[in-house]
């Protein structure tokens, strides 16, 4: 699936709740994901967040890159399965859903390094979480979004990728 044109700037504004910069706090994020059973972060920067918390996700989904720039992958905490895919830019692949898809029913922590981009990856790993899990991601040079996954935000998510085939 491509992303055309069209959606660029629906996909600029967060999927979930916005916390600015500032506002980032290891308490915040507890309270945000105090009744979670599933934390993901889409995201080197995002999953650096959590782990410097103290915070180890569930699920990590990571490509090496930040704004577009080489950076090293995340430091490799507690890893129990380590899963790749390859996803270019502006695109998700039927390999990356699949791969989500293995994630969620293997043990965590799960690491999935995707070979080209990662950012589109938060619509089907919203799509496809288990209930009750918080997705988050970063919102360059704003925040971190965070996404508790229910009802709403698939149709949500299900409705972006409908436009994306």
């Amino acid at each position: 699936m491509k992303l055309p044109d069209s959606l660029r700037d629906k996909l600029k504004a967060p999927l979930g709740k916005l916390i600015k910069n500032t506002k980032v706090t290891k308490a915040r994020i507890q309270k945000e994901i105090s009744s979670a059973k599933f934390i993901v972060a889409v995201g080197d920067a995002t999953t650096e967040k959590l782990l410097d918390f103290g915070i180890i996700p569930s699920m990590q989904i990571v490509d090496g890159q930040e704004k577009r720039a080489k950076r090293a992958l995340p430091k490799n905490i507690a890893i129990h399965t380590n899963l790749s895919c390859k996803n270019p830019a502006g695109e998700i692949t039927q390999e990356s859903i699949n791969v989500i898809k293995n994630g969620f029913t293997s043990k965590p922590p799960v690491r999935i390094t995707v070979n080209g981009e990662e950012d589109l990856l938060v619509l089907p790993v919203c799509l496809y979480a288990p209930e009750q899990a918080v997705v988050m991601y970063g919102q360059p040079n704003e925040g971190l979004v965070v996404i508790h996954v229910n009802d709403q935000t698939r149709r949500k998510t299900k409705s972006i990728l409908d436009l994306m085939n």
